[in-house]
């Protein structure tokens, strides 16, 4: 008696889609990542006040600097899409309107996350 789904469910395959707990999981692990990346960030964010342009420019040159704040950027948005994803599932309910605010929500994430790496390896390039 484990499976509990109907004759016509388990007929069809229809059941749960195995994507829940890794949804989850992946969740959890960027916002563990997000806690040492953050308060780097933060880090640098106070370091930096009062500093110039060329003094700026110098420290987002370092490339550890510019790879743990690439590494902040995917992480950060990564976590934010998957936390706006699971808002649009449960609130919206009309299935055109959920689509399209997941597709938006991937491309917002895609071409944030474009311009900020854009942004940083110009800047760590010396562009």
């Amino acid at each position: 008696m484990s499976d509990m789904r109907t004759p016509l469910g388990r007929v069809r395959g229809l059941g749960s889609a195995r994507e829940g707990t890794e949804h989850f999981w992946r969740q959890r692990l960027t916002a563990i990542a997000n806690i040492p990346l953050t308060l780097f960030f933060l880090g640098l964010l106070i370091s930096l006040n009062g500093a110039g342009f060329a003094e700026t420019r110098a420290v987002l040159a370092n490339p550890f600097v510019a790879l743990v704040l690439l590494l902040f950027v995917v992480s950060g948005l990564y976590h934010m899409r998957l936390g706006m994803q699971v808002i649009i599932e449960d609130y919206i309910h009309g299935e055109l309107m959920k689509l399209s605010l997941l597709l938006l929500n991937t491309f917002f994430t895609i071409a944030v996350g474009a311009a900020a790496a854009f942004a940083l390896l110009k800047l760590a390039f010396g562009g």
